[in-house]
């Protein structure tokens, strides 16, 4: 299981709201700091699963060092959030596709809002379900 850095922030008259620089754009909130952690927890899990189902990899954490380099990160207080998902390591593979076919998977993917792996692991998993 890994620790990614989430970064508490809280104004005066807000929830105590959470960040992941290793993440951007996932953020989370919680009324007190027990909560916070809790929903920061979830909130990593449900990205996470997400990436995967995509067929993106997921990257190692940053370090605290690293993360606090960034001057923006240095207005929150850093904090160890679990991953609470099985993280299965993603590998390369070579595949071989006519050119027509490549560009037709190619336009799907992105008018679906999916990466060209994660269309194909989609793909792959509901082929292999209704067999």
């Amino acid at each position: 299981m890994r620790s990614y850095i989430g970064l508490i922030h809280k104004e005066a008259n807000s929830d105590f709201g959470v960040s992941f620089p290793d993440f951007p754009g996932v953020v989370t909130a919680g009324k007190s700091l027990d909560d916070a952690r809790a929903m920061a927890e979830e909130a990593l899990a449900l990205h996470i699963e997400g990436m995967l189902a995509d067929g993106e990899v997921v990257q190692e954490p940053s370090s605290l060092e690293d993360v606090m380099a960034n001057p923006e990160n240095r207005d929150g207080v850093a904090i160890l959030v679990s991953s609470k998902t099985d993280n299965r390591k993603a590998v390369r593979v070579n595949v071989t596709f006519s050119e027509d076919i490549l560009e037709q998977i190619d336009q799907y993917a992105e008018a679906h809002g999916f990466t060209r792996s994660g269309f194909l692991t989609r793909a792959a998993k509901r082929e292999m379900e209704t067999a």
